[in-house]
């Protein structure tokens, strides 16, 4: 057991906030325990301390990220313009196609090495296109790119952006951009086809022409250190112009029964029985976003919960897969 010096320094510590000495003096009676032979005894203090540390750290992370976002928050006109948050999402979080991977992988290294590449005359990838179907992962990418680069994440609010005002949107364009210069971030214009629809369409306006031409003159003459992200479902559609500003097109596609079968068993692997065929199940999410299979798969979980069962039964992922079929909003957008 502790000394009686020990359980007094525990507990001043404890009290004080002091979580490096609370630690130390832990350690030092997991050693004490050792020594008296008390091995079983020693390695589960251990276990507790390591546990309580990783904690601790993810604690510290997560107010330190508060305090950035506090510190990165827009303000003044651009306030209602931009959603600010501090995503710690990471790349293997995500379920990637290897060509997507490897271009997300290719971004993240340079971003990480961007003074190296600079003094070589050079410059990171950092205007990135993302172009696929809804759910396929394209705003996940932008919220995983902000937490690998431990940057804030800014979106886009299109309906406070775009008006019916002449020249308005033009100029809250340009706030935007200063945002971009003065503020380092990762950057997303989501739904970017309202801005960047081909400017001789046939029910296009003079405005939104001008507010294109705006958006092209400033991505081209931006040299900021920040990452812009601009999403579409719809690539048909936009401006060809438009293409050659960006450093990278990344194409995102539906997930393959491999993919279908990641997402289940990440999902429900805590939840179902350990002899799943994952493989044979996926066949039933084909067609579907990652987005849809990952609600088919919480709203299995809640069935089981409302039912009070211990697990999910693959009759109802089954259903739920289906039902996504059924009520998939991809097939009321043409």
């Amino acid at each position: 057991m502790a000394s009686a010096e020990q359980l007094k320094a525990l507990l001043k510590s404890h009290m004080d906030g002091d979580d490096a000495h609370f630690y130390s003096v832990a350690m030092q009676v997991a050693a004490r325990e050792a020594k008296m032979g008390h091995g079983k005894l020693a390695l589960e203090l251990k276990k507790i301390i390591d546990n309580a540390k990783k904690k601790s750290s993810i604690d510290n992370t997560i107010e330190k990220n508060k305090a950035v976002i506090h510190i990165a928050q827009p303000r003044g006109e651009v306030a209602n313009l931009l959603e600010v948050s501090f995503p710690i999402l990471k790349i293997n979080d995500m379920i990637l196609t290897p060509p997507v991977a490897r271009q997300l992988d290719r971004i993240i290294l340079e971003q990480r090495n961007v003074h190296k590449i600079k003094n070589h005359g050079l410059h990171p990838r950092r205007k990135l296109l993302l172009v696929g179907p809804p759910g396929a992962g394209k705003t996940m990418t932008a919220s995983m790119l902000a937490g690998e680069l431990g940057l804030p994440l800014f979106i886009v609010r299109l309906d406070a952006l775009i008006t019916r005002f002449m020249g308005e949107t033009s100029a809250k364009l340009r706030q935007i951009f200063d945002a971009i210069r003065d503020t380092r971030g990762v950057y997303f214009f989501d739904e970017f086809d309202a801005i960047g629809s081909q400017r001789n369409s046939t029910n296009d306006v003079g405005e939104m022409r001008r507010i294109l031409n705006s958006f092209l003159m400033m991505i081209e003459q931006d040299n900021s250190n920040s990452l812009i992200i601009s999403a579409t479902n719809h690539p048909e559609i936009l401006d060809y112009a438009l293409f050659r500003r960006f450093d990278d097109i990344i194409e995102y596609e539906l997930p393959d029964t491999d993919q279908i079968a990641d997402v289940l068993k990440i999902r429900l692997n805590n939840y179902m029985n350990n002899r799943i065929n994952w493989k044979k199940l996926a066949v039933h999410g084909i067609g579907l976003s990652y987005a849809d299979i990952t609600r088919a798969s919480q709203d299995s979980i809640k069935d089981a919960v409302i039912r009070d069962l211990n697990k999910v039964s693959i009759d109802d992922v089954i259903f739920h897969l289906n039902e996504r079929k059924g009520a998939n909003f991809n097939n009321f957008v043409k």
